[in-house]
C-alpha cells in the first residue's frame, strides 16, 4: 500500500477552527514528507467531505459536493492509517476513534476508553486520585445542583468535557460564579468548580505507546490576559512559551514523571499534552490531559518536542508509527 494518510478535521465542536488550522499545519508536512494526503473535513452541522489532496482543505469551496458515506468509506479504506485532528466533543471525546476501531483501520492517538476518559475532566481526576496521582481539587456541579464553593476565590469554572479554554471562567466573588456557572452549563450538562492554584503553569507533551515519553516542560507565560484564556492561547502575542520551564530540576523530573504515570493511568497511547501546576512550595499538581493538542508546527506540543530534540515533521512520523504499532498490535488479540 501506498504512503497514504486521511487526516479528519473540522468537526462539530466550538474548536472547529482550530482543528482546520491543526489540520493544514499537519497535511502540508506529511505531503512534503511523501505521503499522499487525503483530507476529509467533518462541518459544523456534522457532515463529511472529502477535500483536495496534497494537504489541501477545500471546506470554502461552495461547489464542493458532500460525498455519499460510501465514497468516505472507501478514502478511509484506501489509507494506511488515519490522523484525527479533531477537538472536543464528536472527535476528541472517543466517537471518531469508534468509527475508526470499527473500520478497523488504524489511527494516530489515544483510543476510545481513554479518549473518553481524558475528555471528561471529572472522570480524569477521579482514576488518577484511585492511582495516588496529586489533582487539582473541584467540586463537580450537574444540572439541578445548588452551586457549591468550598475554595475561597478566585476559582476557574469550566465545562466537563470541553477544550481550548471554551466556557471557562475565573470567578472572584459569588456574583461572578453564578455567571460563570451559568456560562459553563451552556456548554455541558456537567461543571467543574476547580480551585485556584497560585504557582507556574507547564504543559509537557508525552509521545508513545507502551512506552512513553515526556518532553521538556514549558511554562506558560500570560501577556496581557489574566489567564490562559482562549485568546491567550491562540491570538498572536498573547502568551509566551518559556522551554524548560524556570523552575527546579526535581520539579522537572516530578512534572515529567507525573505527566507520563498520568498517560499510563487512562490507557493513553500515541500523544497526550499534560498541563499541570507548579506551587510555590514545589509541590507539582496534574490539572488535565489533552489527547489531540492544537498540532500546528508553532502549537505547543510541537514546540515542548522541538526544544526537547524531535522536530515537527519526525514528530508526526513518529506517531504514525505507533498508530500502526498499535493496530499491529491488537489484531494479534483473540476476541
Amino acid at each position: 500500500m501506498s504512503r497514504r494518510v486521511a487526516v479528519i478535521t473540522g468537526g462539530r465542536s466550538s474548536e472547529h477552527e482550530v482543528a482546520l488550522a491543526s489540520s493544514r499545519s499537519v497535511a502540508e508536512t506529511l505531503a512534503a514528507s511523501g505521503w499522499d494526503v487525503a483530507v476529509i473535513e467533518i462541518d459544523r452541522a456534522g457532515r463529511w467531505s472529502l477535500g483536495g489532496g496534497r494537504g489541501e482543505l477545500t471546506s470554502s469551496d461552495a461547489s464542493l459536493a458532500l460525498l455519499p458515506d460510501r465514497s468516505i468509506a472507501r478514502a478511509l479504506a484506501d489509507v494506511e492509517v488515519v490522523f484525527p485532528v479533531l477537538h472536543g466533543p464528536h472527535g476528541e471525546d472517543g466517537t471518531v476513534q469508534g468509527l475508526l476501531e470499527l473500520a478497523d483501520v488504524p489511527y494516530v492517538g489515544a483510543g476510545v476508553a481513554a479518549s473518553s476518559l481524558c475528555m471528561d475532566k471529572d472522570l480524569f481526576k477521579s482514576v488518577l486520585r484511585d492511582h495516588g496521582i496529586p489533582v487539582t481539587r473541584n467540586v463537580t456541579l450537574r444540572l439541578g445542583d445548588s452551586i457549591e464553593n468550598p475554595f475561597g476565590y478566585p476559582v476557574f469554572v469550566k465545562p466537563a468535557r470541553l477544550g481550548s479554554s471554551v466556557g471557562i471562567s475565573k470567578a472572584h466573588d459569588e456574583g461572578e460564579l453564578a455567571a460563570a456557572v451559568a456560562l459553563a452549563f451552556e456548554h455541558d450538562e456537567k461543571v467543574l468548580v476547580e480551585e485556584f492554584v497560585a504557582g507556574v503553569e507547564v504543559e509537557l507533551g508525552v509521545l508513545g505507546n507502551r512506552q512513553p515519553l515526556a518532553s521538556l516542560p514549558g511554562e506558560i507565560v500570560v501577556t496581557h490576559n489574566e489567564w490562559y484564556d482562549y485568546a491567550a492561547k491562540y491570538d498572536d502575542g498573547e502568551m509566551e512559551l518559556v522551554v524548560p520551564a524556570r523552575i527546579g530540576d526535581e520539579q522537572i523530573a516530578r512534572a515529567q514523571e507525573l505527566a507520563v504515570r498520568s498517560f499510563v493511568a487512562t490507557e493513553c497511547e500515541g500523544m497526550a499534552r499534560a498541563d499541570l501546576f507548579v506551587r510555590g512550595d514545589g509541590e507539582v499538581l496534574v490539572n488535565e490531559l489533552n489527547t489531540i493538542p492544537g498540532f500546528t508546527a508553532t502549537s505547543v506540543y510541537g514546540k515542548l518536542f522541538a526544544a526537547s530534540g524531535i522536530g515537527y515533521a519526525e514528530l508526526l512520523e513518529r506517531l504514525i508509527e505507533l498508530a500502526l504499532e498499535r493496530h499491529e498490535r491488537r489484531r494479534a488479540l483473540r476476541f
